[in-house]
């Protein structure tokens, strides 16, 4: 894959992550719709100041202790997860016992097989398919899920995810943990868990937590669960959005 600007470039991760998705249109892994989806989510990410802020941590530490009390941990890609943290997220799954399972909202079953093979051949074990499965309420190709995988879900973590099918599986009685850049968004605001932050810094974020936090008794893991408040964070990331908005206004040699 070619990386069209130098290290030195300031904007050189922003360049690598539209590099490695245009490279997956060519592998057949990401959509043209993809790209324009990640476009908005780089958007919130300036706004965000391109870090891991205090109330993602605090979503990330919650995200794993579901993560690690899970009976079936379900972790659900798309083509732009797929290409932008794969290996990452096939650690992930293996530390926590979790089924990979691929679903995507623009639907082609070549891209799903392309998927597939990608992940394996960075050592995936088995990745799901959408087979028997069906979500109730929703009419997109996201309803298409795999009996043996969200279907059999009770935890399901669901990066670059959109809102209909988040609701939809709450509703089913699934726990949702939701990487979701814009707090504002239906899946941030329907998710039992969301972490306001770019995918790309959560999933190895989340590697090191489950190794810190899988030694931990189970009922300090669900302690952390239960005093956990989703629209608290929410607002914290908007609180801290809108300060940050002010203080770069006041500050013209501050640039995003």
């Amino acid at each position: 894959m070619k990386i069209n600007a130098p290290k030195s470039h300031p904007r050189y991760l922003s360049n690598l992550y539209r590099d490695k998705l245009a490279y997956g249109v060519k592998l057949g892994i990401t959509s043209l719709q993809g790209l324009t989806a990640h476009g908005r989510g780089e958007a919130f990410d300036y706004l965000l100041g391109e870090k891991t802020n205090d109330f993602a941590k605090i979503a990330i530490k919650v995200a794993t202790c579901m993560l690690i009390t899970a009976r079936h941990p379900v972790i659900s890609v798309n083509g732009n997860t797929a290409i932008l943290a794969p290996a990452e997220i096939i650690t992930l799954a293996n530390l926590t016992n979790a089924s990979i399972e691929v679903n995507l909202f623009h639907a082609s079953k070549k891209r799903e097989n392309n998927i597939v093979h990608y992940l394996k051949k960075l050592g995936a074990g088995t990745v799901l398919l959408p087979n028997k499965g069906i979500i109730p309420g929703i009419d997109s190709n996201r309803r298409m899920i795999s009996k043996e995988g969200q279907k059999d879900a009770d935890v399901i973590l669901v990066p670059l995810e959109d809102g209909d099918r988040t609701g939809a599986l709450v509703a089913m009685g699934k726990k949702v943990i939701a990487i979701d850049l814009n707090p504002l968004s239906r899946t941030a605001k329907r998710a039992n868990v969301t972490i306001v932050d770019n995918l790309v810094r959560v999933i190895p974020d989340l590697i090191c937590q489950v190794k810190i936090m899988r030694s931990y008794k189970k009922e300090k893991l669900i302690s952390i669960i239960d005093s956990y408040d989703n629209h608290l964070v929410l607002e914290k990331a908007l609180i801290y959005i809108a300060r940050r908005l002010t203080l770069l206004s006041r500050n013209s040699d501050v640039m995003v």
